[in-house]
């Protein structure tokens, strides 16, 4: 089965989600962008929002979220129920994010994280499994 994923960001977070959809697509992975489709300014919340929904609906397998920090994208999609975004920053806090807290979203700043190191936290991300356990306990207390 492909791998779907829903992605989306706010015009600073534009450059780095055309750098990431590219390589999720020419792995063969199933990707929708939910927009912006340029660098002009525009309220991140009406382009977070929808990704998130879309992976809590069950539509998609995850989602990417990007912005200038990727702060206030991983706050909005964190008000989604079912969401668990992780702003991560290197590709140990993207290990992390996956093993013990089965991330479902991916925020990055773009202004923050360079272009390389986003494709490395990608690949990270995405191939990190859930190590359940102890974690799965941790994050039925969070629901």
């Amino acid at each position: 089965m492909t791998l779907r994923i829903a992605i989306g960001s706010d015009h600073a977070g534009f450059g780095h989600k055309a750098l990431l959809a590219g390589a999720l697509r020419g792995r063969g992975v199933e990707v929708r962008d939910f927009g912006t489709d340029s660098d002009e300014p525009v309220d991140y919340p009406r382009f977070i929002r929808p990704v998130a929904e879309a992976v809590a609906a069950g539509a998609y397998d995850r989602g990417i979220v990007l912005g200038g920090s990727g702060n206030g994208e991983a706050i909005v999609a964190n008000r989604i129920p079912g969401i668990r975004c992780t702003l991560c920053w290197s590709t140990e806090s993207a290990r992390l994010a996956r093993a013990h807290n089965d991330s479902n979203v991916l925020a990055l700043g773009q202004r923050l994280v360079p272009a390389d190191l986003a494709l490395e936290i990608l690949e990270t991300w995405l191939a990190t499994p859930f190590e359940g356990g102890r974690h799965a306990r941790r994050l039925a207390q969070i629901d």
